[in-house]
């Protein structure tokens, strides 16, 4: 095949290819065209379904509106009907089902709450106003009801019921319940299982009827209504409390009645205080705390405010007495009952703390606290009183026989009572001294024993008799050495204390036989013969003067048996010591001379000259210091 051949077949593909061409450019022309007619037409289109879809999304809101609206009726209407309800319930009051009745007052606040929050129902306000209307009428009934409540199940409670709480060694005998049950409380301080007593408190409201009060309370408090509800329980529980203190015997008295009053009287007066303010402290106050707790849980202010309201009359009443005491004109029997007094309210402190702990009653613990501290002062400054009245005391009052004096007993058991107290003193002066409690309550004792000391002294000398101005003092301090010993006080007074006293004992004993005995020993020794040396049968005296020495002795003798038979020693150790001293100096003197002088003229003088033989006189001082009358001894 040639060239040209070959030349005219690729002209020939090439106008194939141009042709091609021009079909493809015609396609591609004609289908822009129509692609453009398309763009019109469908803009077009768009233009023409605009209405139909503002339309459409018209319809599909109107839809949602709709649904909107028929569940808000749906919801408003349920809301009347609960309403209906609630109002039914409401009229009904709430006698018939309390738990129903604050379902009801429940509603009507959640209904007010509903139209509250939509505010575009017309009759919204009218439905508000409805609502609040009824939710007065309610709260009004729901008060009445808590007031009808509360009163129904507040009764006085019985003094058996309280004793009955106490711990067995509290409570009082059936015979003595509401009489003299804590005049003497010296049995307590030897009973210091207090600590481990337990009270139980009464049952002041049935449990069961708690949580009604409780949410009917709420519900006021919600209202509220918390000063009528505060000023109801107020009213109600403290007017129950005072019933069941008074019922008790608890009595309001003034400074001016305790004044007045017979020590008697006014002992066993505060012997009952201090009972009723262990009972009313550990079982009223603790039971009115527990139910106010109880009652108006979850409103702490409210319930420390009607708690302090409820109790202070009474607390008022209690500590108003202890501080007419503490006030009073101070006397020596008085330091007991203080001390007493001082020591109930340390045991009742913490249980003050606790109960009146809170910011409304702070008036209260403070009086309480302050009655405290004054009873401590009051019975400090009855020490200083009594150690004074023991030193001034002026009685004339003798004791003819030289025994005990009265006011030897009375400090003495003064004193051995105050070491009952010792637990009691201890905090007393540590209160009030930075030394060692017990040192200081030694050095009070000495104090008072030395004053009674001094007063015995100066009592010794209202007596002529020489010899019983000793016996007198070796009694009475024989009396403080023994006491001493036999109580706790010598563990604080100390050996060396007791010693010396013990020898100023023997010293007085030993001043009487000389000043009793010594002269009438004379008479039977030949040393004090009138006549120088004389000498003979009859052993340097005279036969007269035998007679006269036998007369002057038995003169003598029987003097002092007279007189000192109705002396007396009253510890019988003590006199029968003082007994065989005097025997044992006497017996052998008079046994010598009766040996040496009883056998003048052949013994025919001696019935005349000898009355009594060393066992008649033995036997006669054996009635030494018994106390007896001038009768008995005659007889």
């Amino acid at each position: 095949m040639g060239v040209p051949q070959t030349m005219e077949i690729l002209s020939a593909r090439a106008a194939l290819v141009r042709e091609s061409l021009q079909k493809s450019q015609n396609v591609t022309e004609n289908m822009v065209s129509i692609l453009g007619s398309f763009d019109y037409r469908l803009s077009a289109l768009e233009t023409a379904m605009r209405p139909t879809q503002i339309r459409t999304h018209s319809i599909r809101m109107a839809h949602e509106n709709i649904d909107k609206t028929l569940k808000a009726a749906e919801s408003m209407l349920a809301q009347f009907d609960l309403t209906r309800k609630a109002e039914a319930k409401i009229l009904r009051g709430p006698h018939e089902d309390l738990e129903m009745y604050l379902e009801a007052i429940s509603q009507l606040r959640s209904t007010n709450r509903y139209f509250t929050s939509n505010k575009n129902f017309k009759r919204n306000e009218a439905i508000l106003t409805h609502t609040s209307n009824l939710l007065v009428k309610a709260i009004s009934k729901l008060e009445d009801e808590f007031r009808q409540l509360l009163t129904n199940y507040s009764k006085p409670v019985e003094p058996e019921r309280l004793f009955d709480c106490l711990p067995n060694s509290l409570r009082p005998s059936s015979a003595s319940k509401q009489g003299d049950s804590g005049s003497k409380n010296s049995s307590e301080h030897h009973n210091k299982s207090l600590e481990a007593s337990v009270f139980i408190p009464p049952t002041l409201i049935p449990p069961r009827v708690l949580p009604l009060l409780h949410d009917l309370a709420q519900q006021m408090i919600l209202a509220g209504h918390q000063q009528q509800l505060f000023r109801i329980y107020r009213d109600i529980r403290g007017a129950v409390l005072e019933q069941s203190l008074r019922k008790l015997g608890v009595e309001r008295l003034s400074k001016d009645d305790v004044q007045k009053m017979q020590w008697e009287a006014l002992e066993a007066k505060i012997g009952n205080w201090i009972h009723y303010m262990r009972i009313a402290v550990k079982l009223l106050f603790a039971g009115e705390r527990k139910i106010c707790d109880q009652i108006f849980e979850g409103a702490d202010a409210l319930q420390d405010q009607c708690f302090a309201d409820v109790t202070t009359s009474s607390v008022s009443v209690l500590l108003s007495f202890g501080e007419a005491i503490a006030k009073s004109k101070r006397s020596p029997e008085k330091l007991f009952v203080l001390l007493d007094m001082f020591e109930i309210m340390r045991e009742l402190q913490p249980e003050m703390e606790t109960l009146f702990g809170s910011k409304a009653c702070i008036e209260m613990r403070d009086s309480a606290l302050s009655l405290t501290m004054r009873l401590a002062e009051t019975a400090q400054e009855t020490f200083v009183d009594f150690e004074e009245a023991v030193e001034r005391d002026a009685t004339k009052t003798a004791v003819l026989d030289g025994t005990v004096h009265p006011l030897t007993s009375y400090v003495i058991n003064y004193v051995k009572f105050l070491f009952d107290y010792k637990s009691t003193l201890k905090q007393l002066f540590q209160g009030f001294e930075a030394s060692d409690p017990d040192a200081q309550l030694g050095v009070v004792t000495k104090r008072i024993v030395q004053a009674l000391q001094t007063n015995l002294d100066g009592k010794s000398k209202q007596y002529r008799d020489p010899a019983l101005t000793q016996l007198f003092l070796m009694n009475n301090i024989h009396y403080i050495v023994r006491s001493v010993r036999r109580s706790e006080a010598k563990d604080l007074l100390g050996d060396d204390w007791v010693q010396i006293h013990r020898r100023i004992v023997q010293q007085h004993a030993n001043q009487y036989k000389r000043i009793s005995w010594a002269k009438i020993l004379q008479c039977l020794t030949v040393q004090a013969s009138g006549s120088g040396g004389a000498s003979g049968d009859a052993g340097g005296l005279s036969r007269a003067m035998v007679r006269d020495r036998f007369k002057t002795f038995y003169i003598q003798f029987e003097e002092l048996h007279q007189r000192q038979s109705q002396w007396t020693v009253p510890d019988s150790e003590l006199r029968e010591s003082l007994r065989l001293a005097v025997a044992e100096v006497l017996l052998p003197a008079y046994r010598s001379f009766i040996n040496r002088y009883g056998q003048i003229e052949n013994g025919k003088a001696s019935q005349r000259y000898i009355r009594y033989s060393p066992e008649d006189l033995e036997r006669m001082l054996n009635e030494f210091f018994e106390g007896k009358t001038f009768s008995e001894q005659k007889r």
